[in-house]
């Protein structure tokens, strides 16, 4: 039961360090759409693939605001209630474990 409670601790720690690294590629990728960078360049290519399909399935559900775009700040809230919600009741479960 022990070492289940580790993996489990790990399990948390690693979603927890993956929805870290996704919310600065959130945040790269909104600041980098103030200076309308070149679309072919490779990063700015990787930048969207990565974050456009999860932007987008925010910009459906929300109404237009005459081009301010709010997505990556509401992707961020839903990453911040993640962590919170999932990353540390995984945690807390696999402490109760020990």
């Amino acid at each position: 039961m022990f070492a289940f409670a580790n993996v489990l601790d790990a399990v948390a720690q690693l979603l927890g360090y993956l929805l870290h690294l996704y919310m600065w590629i959130i945040i790269i990728r909104a600041l980098l759409s103030w200076v309308n960078p070149d679309p072919y360049n490779p990063i700015v290519r990787f930048l969207a693939q990565i974050t456009e399909p999860v932007l987008y399935q925010v910009r459906k559900r929300i109404p237009f605001m005459g081009g301010l775009d709010l997505s990556p700040l509401i992707v961020i809230f839903i990453i911040y209630f993640l962590q919170i919600a999932v990353v540390r009741t995984i945690s807390d479960f696999a402490m109760t474990m020990r």
